[in-house]
């Protein structure tokens, strides 16, 4: 089979229906439970490494270990995916962190964790997900036709969307359910070891899933030094001037939304809104939502939008900068659902859009590589993001920093629509 034919092929007029294609029901399954298994650890992690010092300082370096790898190493991982296979290279990560979950959950219970274990398997959970970040975002495109893509993308981002805002009520609800009030350290924390069980467990059933999938094409591996194989990658989306520009153009973006919406929108919460932290949960529930809807509308209605994809980007990203101009002078939490409900669904709509983009625009061999790019893109701009917004808030206050990034976002639009490929983007990449 034209492994470019089956990637950049036109769609036909009434494409087979997703669930009835066996790899995207495997997928889906062990993807679903999976999905839920980490926000388990997400949740258990921070709460076992408080109980045991009761220190956030040791939490934030807790989770900087195990943040740093996956950073430092994501472009690696793309490289060995790229050399081997996704598939393989994603079941034997999903092997490895079942068993350093899994060690959490049996130290967790037998009451013999110490503080420099918790240190050690951070690390390597979050080095084991440098490789299996980049696998996850290519087997996709490897594993169903072309006219599927869009609606999978679809389908798996709305989960993991999901997953996000059930998962952790499930997880603190056994916390709390199977924890005495005021229990400190590993006393009674049944409820933890039990939670990172549940993801052990879902890392074992989500690989006998995966072993299930048959991959539609297996381009020929990359067999140059990894060194050199990422900087194939590197030129190659260099010289690509559209995928180029919308690489560049998203990590400013992220920029200038991505750290007023992690650090002004709880200092805002506290300091304008009545209820403090329930109306911080409710503007980030209305912004969660909105993606999860358009995540939907945007594998429902293909043709949505204006023209076409860069246009409908530009579109989307001026409204958002008029939505940050006012959104520092709310002074009630139903104000701030209001808005950040119609620009979640905005950007869920987008998200999917871009992914789908990219991952038809590259070429097959060079997948994992490019997916490793653009992750490590957003995973270096957000702590600068993070730094930028917490600076401007010393300076300014929260209402000065969310109109500023709003007139930043407007300008982005103008210059990305006067200067760039933007918006002429198509739909369907050749």
């Amino acid at each position: 089979m034209n492994p470019e034919v089956l990637l950049s092929g036109p769609a036909p007029e009434a494409p087979p229906r997703l669930l009835a294609n066996r790899n995207f029901r495997w997928l889906l399954g062990g993807g679903l439970l999976s999905m839920l298994g980490d926000q388990f650890t997400l949740i258990a992690l921070p709460w076992l490494v408080l109980r045991l010092t009761g220190d956030p300082v040791t939490l934030g370096l807790v989770l900087a270990v195990m943040g740093l790898p996956r950073a430092a190493f994501i472009l690696v991982g793309g490289a060995l995916v790229d050399r081997h296979s996704p598939q393989h290279v994603l079941l034997l990560t999903k092997l490895l962190n079942a068993l350093w979950v899994g060690l959490l959950a049996v130290l967790v219970l037998s009451g013999a964790l110490q503080l420099g274990v918790v240190y050690a398997l951070a690390l390597a959970i979050g080095l084991t997900t440098a490789f299996s970040y980049p696998a996850g975002s290519s087997i996709l495109p490897l594993s169903l036709p072309a006219p599927l893509l869009r609606a999978a993308n679809c389908s798996f981002m709305a989960l993991r969307q999901f997953s996000v805002l059930i998962g952790p009520l499930l997880a603190g609800g056994l916390i709390a359910l199977l924890a005495e009030p005021g229990a400190r350290g590993l006393q009674d924390a049944r409820g933890l070891g039990l939670a990172f069980g549940f993801d052990a467990l879902s890392f074992l059933v989500s690989s006998w899933t995966l072993k299930q999938v048959r991959l539609l094409q297996r381009p020929a591996p990359a067999h140059a030094p990894v060194g050199a194989a990422i900087a194939e990658a590197l030129r190659h989306c260099w010289q690509d001037v559209e995928l180029r520009t919308l690489c560049l153009y998203f990590a400013a973006i992220g920029f200038f939304v991505g750290g007023p919406i992690q650090v002004a929108l709880p200092v805002l919460a506290q300091q304008q809104l009545p209820g403090g932290a329930a109306a911080l949960g409710l503007l980030l529930a209305g912004h969660g939502g909105g993606v999860l809807v358009g995540m939907a509308l945007s594998g429902l209605r293909r043709r949505f939008g204006l023209g076409n994809l860069g246009a409908t980007v530009l579109l989307i990203d001026a409204i958002a900068g008029c939505v940050f101009l006012p959104f520092g002078h709310i002074h009630a939490a139903w104000q701030g659902v209001l808005l950040l409900a119609p620009l979640g669904a905005m950007a869920g709509f987008v998200q999917v859009a871009v992914y789908t983009w990219m991952q038809q625009r590259v070429p097959p061999a060079m997948l994992g590589r490019a997916m490793g790019l653009f992750m490590f893109l957003f995973m270096g701009v957000a702590p600068l993001a993070a730094a930028a917004a917490g600076a401007g808030l010393a300076l300014w206050g929260p209402q000065v920093l969310f109109t500023f990034s709003g007139l930043a976002l407007l300008g982005l639009v103008a210059l990305g629509l006067l200067f760039t490929p933007l918006r002429r983007l198509r739909d369907a990449p050749a």
